[in-house]
């Protein structure tokens, strides 16, 4: 590699490259803890009808003045199959006959009871508010949950398609920045949002300036490959902040602003990133790029080599990818070749294959037991070793043989967890192993080429 031959020569590895992949870890690590906000900002907490001979405050008392909560709770809420008050309906009237009945009884007739016509009464005893408790995402607007997530994922598919051409124009540095910004300022506004349809919109900006910065790291900086291991362990870490944040902060509003708040500190602090000197070689900017190699050779402590720097050693070194760089080339291109097209299309498969269901279980981890904030945290410590065990498996395996296995192991811990879901611990154990067999496959994507 032509390029790699200039970063030796400025220092490789060193104090330069440390600072940028310092910051860069900062910012992904933020950046991550934003993709699953929702599993605690949008909790869907045990919740019933409310009644005005339950829960007005200004009822002084009851009929007799001996009844107790559990007691008005069974002549205004009627019980499903479980025998649980039901969520979603109320008695139009309380129903006294049932003080008198001993043991269970069958439900009343459908003209006996109504929906939630005056909102509901929440369980608070785990988080004080959610989106869920702030616009009634319950019965028949729960599928509005959904929708919210629904519009970050689609902000993550638009950001995943623009980014490559918009750091390809205006420079990694440039839109790293403003992605940091866009996500400030619309999580920030997120957590004051009027209405649910301004938070889903708002939510949607979020995701797309999420993926920005998650996938620029790649682009962004000048970096060996044999660091992407320590690139991914930010997402990780991130999981592990989330759920030590929830667990203290259990009101929405707060968690919200405590994650995006930090993103305006770090937005100011994107002026001491510098752009990646590649890009700027590359993209008739050889001037500039020289530049950014000297000042990285400075700071790495190798005087010598910035002096031995000259626009003819950078022309010289980089004469075939400056070549390449003048052949514009389109989506279409990947598609010409046989094998490429193959290839792609295999890895597309492959990603879609291990994305689906792992993104299905991490973004609805209040489904995999009680506590959400214990399976958070363990989900993104079970994963910190999955990255180097992956590299490692690329690196003496091979890629199709890594693909085969973890692909493998993936198949089988998510079809194994089918059989668990009475033990609620092997549940959870399962499907943490199922999340870091995805790894490898990510990695074999962004290596095979």
């Amino acid at each position: 590699m032509a390029f790699q031959d200039l970063l030796d020569q400025v220092g490789g590895m060193g104090r330069f490259q440390i600072i940028q992949m310092v910051f860069l870890l900062i910012y992904n690590t933020m950046a991550n803890t934003h993709i699953l906000l929702e599993n605690f900002t949008a909790v869907i907490l045990g919740h019933r009808c409310w009644v005005h001979i339950l829960d007005n405050d200004t009822v002084s008392d009851n009929a007799t003045g001996t009844l107790s909560q559990d007691t008005l709770l069974r002549i205004s809420i009627p019980l499903d199959s479980n025998l649980r008050p039901e969520k979603c309906r109320r008695f139009i009237h309380p129903q006294w006959q049932l003080l008198h009945q001993n043991g269970t009884f069958s439900n009343m007739s459908e003209p006996d009871t109504e929906p939630c016509m005056d909102g509901w009464v929440y369980d608070r005893s785990s988080f004080l508010s959610t989106t869920v408790t702030e616009w009634d995402l319950v019965c028949e607007s729960q599928s509005l949950n959904s929708v919210a997530k629904f519009f970050f994922m689609i902000g993550m598919l638009i950001g995943n398609i623009v980014c490559g051409c918009l750091t390809d124009r205006f420079g990694r540095r440039l839109l790293m920045t403003w992605s940091l910004f866009q996500l400030a300022v619309t999580d920030t506004c997120a957590t004051l949002a009027p209405t649910f349809l301004v938070y889903c919109s708002l939510r949607l900006l979020a995701g797309m300036s999420t993926s920005t910065l998650i996938l620029g790291h790649l682009l962004n900086f000048d970096f060996d490959l044999d660091i992407l291991p320590l690139l991914e362990v930010n997402t990780h870490v991130g999981q592990i902040m989330l759920g030590s944040l929830a667990y203290g902060i259990r009101n929405w509003h707060t968690l919200q602003l405590v994650v995006s708040i930090p993103i305006f500190f770090l937005f100011i602090s994107s002026r001491w990133v510098s752009e990646s000197a590649r890009w700027l070689i590359i993209n008739n900017k050889p001037e500039e790029g020289l530049q950014k190699l000297k000042k990285a050779a400075r700071v790495n402590g190798m005087e010598t080599s910035a002096d031995a720097l000259t626009m003819e050693v950078v022309r010289s070194t980089m004469k075939e990818e400056l070549k390449a760089a003048q052949k514009k080339h389109s989506l279409c291109d990947l598609f010409r070749t046989p094998n490429l097209c193959k290839r792609i299309c295999l890895l597309s498969l492959i990603r879609f294959a291990t994305w689906l269901p792992t993104f299905g279980l991490i973004i609805h981890l209040q489904h995999l037991g009680s506590n959400v904030f214990l399976v958070q945290i363990l989900l993104g410590a079970v994963t910190l070793p999955a990255n180097y065990l992956s590299f490692l498996a690329l690196n003496y395996k091979g890629r199709r043989i890594s693909h085969f296995i973890f692909m493998s192991m993936l198949g089988i811990s998510f079809l194994a967890k089918t059989f668990v879901n009475k033990i609620p611990y092997v549940q959870v154990e399962k499907r943490c192993i199922a999340v870091t067999t995805y790894q490898s496959p990510c990695f074999a994507q962004l290596l095979v080429l």
